[in-house]
């Protein structure tokens, strides 16, 4: 289905809501709480500067952790508005301290065209997350036309997401379409196509079909090794599973298809659940019953390795070891590292695959590495995004009438 492009829209001298992914770490440093990680902000940037080639006056939508509709004083976008204007010297950014309201639409009414106008965290608002019609026209209420730029929240079904498209002409941004270009490389891959799929969370059954139907090769890491290696009765210890998980894998094991997925060979094995415990690299069917599986172990990697040299597509989702303590890292870095080494459109997505590779200083390896966690794994799971769903309608509704006017 088609949907508007920036690139074709008239957007000389208006007024613009773009929806982004303002949802940053944060650090205090000499007691000022400052941006730890501006990667989010600054992939908003082509889409804010195109706008300001277009001389539009510029509102900026953003959430920040989870107030639960709550007014939270450390959850205040002031640090992100600094950030901001620091990336962008040369231009005002305003930041407002509410999002809706008389006083916002006054402020932002006698701004001038290429200024920028920060709301305040919208999840202020519980109305936000239950996409709330009223307060999705309010947030509308203060602009011409509607940009979606916030591809990491786009599986959400919020008001300033789903319900402003309703009101306004909405476009996609340039971060939200070459997202949407580079992850659908993955359902269309050159081959051979090598699916990586690790991380600590269990829930992958759609992402675990639809590789089965796009990859030539699974590689397996992670806590989902577990639940693969336990419906095969192989002992794996205290290592992370569970019961649902492991019911998964049984069904997903007796498909044509399961041959495609590679398991691990070895595993760097702990004596309990500690960045000091003691460890040793066992066999894959070795773990004792009191040992704990957190990383891979050198087979593995060399074996994976082999498969993608092999690739002209690699997908990559869940890092491959309890990466936050050094000596479970270790497969999660080589792996990252091998990556740059070759010719392969590679691709990574999911949140943790990302905080890995760039606390690794890994992700100039990577052709493209997501700003999306959970909206990466929609796609690459062969879901549409409920976000996009609803620019593709807004485009049914809008065209007719902008070709009146």
């Amino acid at each position: 289905m088609k949907r508007f492009s920036l690139r074709n829209f008239p957007l000389e001298n208006k007024t613009v809501f773009v929806r982004v992914d303002y949802n940053v770490p944060l650090e205090k440093i000499g007691g000022k709480t400052k941006v730890s990680d501006n990667m989010r902000i600054r992939a908003s940037l082509p889409t804010i500067k195109y706008l300001l080639s277009k001389r539009c006056k510029i509102i900026l939508g953003a959430h920040l952790g989870r107030p639960k509709g709550k007014v939270v004083e450390e959850l205040r976008l002031d640090p992100v508005a600094k950030e901001l204007q620091k990336l962008l010297p040369k231009v005002k950014v305003v930041k407002l301290n509410d999002c809706i309201g008389r006083e916002v639409k006054e402020k932002i009414s006698k701004g001038k065209l290429g200024e920028i106008f920060l709301l305040e965290n919208l999840r202020f608002y519980k109305e936000e997350e239950k996409n709330d019609t009223i307060f999705a026209h309010s947030l509308a209420d203060l602009a011409d036309v509607y940009i979606n730029d916030a591809f990491g929240v786009s599986h959400r079904k919020h008001a300033s997401l789903h319900a402003i498209t309703e009101f306004l002409p909405s476009l996609a941004g340039i971060l939200l379409e070459t997202e949407l270009i580079q992850l659908r490389k993955a359902l269309k891959p050159k081959r051979p196509s090598i699916w990586i799929l690790g991380g600590a969370k269990l829930n992958k059954i759609d992402l675990i079909k639809q590789a089965l139907k796009k990859a030539d090769y699974i590689l397996v890491g992670g806590a989902l090794a577990f639940s693969f290696l336990k419906a095969k009765g192989v002992n794996v210890g205290m290592s992370k599973v569970d019961r649902d998980s492991t019911m998964m894998a049984k069904k997903i094991l007796k498909k044509r298809t399961a041959k495609k997925i590679i398991l691990p060979l070895d595993f760097v094995a702990a004596s309990d659940f500690s960045a000091r415990a003691k460890t040793e690299v066992v066999g894959y069917n070795q773990i004792q019953t009191k040992q704990i599986a957190l990383d891979l172990g050198p087979k593995t990697t060399e074996l994976f390795k082999r498969y993608l040299r092999k690739a002209h597509t690699i997908i990559w989702n869940g890092p491959l070891g309890y990466f936050e303590w050094a000596k479970f890292s270790i497969s999660t870095k080589e792996i990252g590292r091998f990556l740059g080494t070759l010719t392969a459109t590679s691709i990574c997505g999911g949140g943790e695959t990302a905080e890995a590779l760039k606390k690794f200083h890994l992700q100039h390896n990577i052709k493209h590495l997501s700003t999306g966690g959970g909206a990466a794994l929609e796609v690459l799971s062969g879901n549409k995004l409920p976000a996009i769903i609803a620019l593709e309608k807004n485009y049914k509704k809008f065209r007719y009438v902008l070709s009146l006017s």
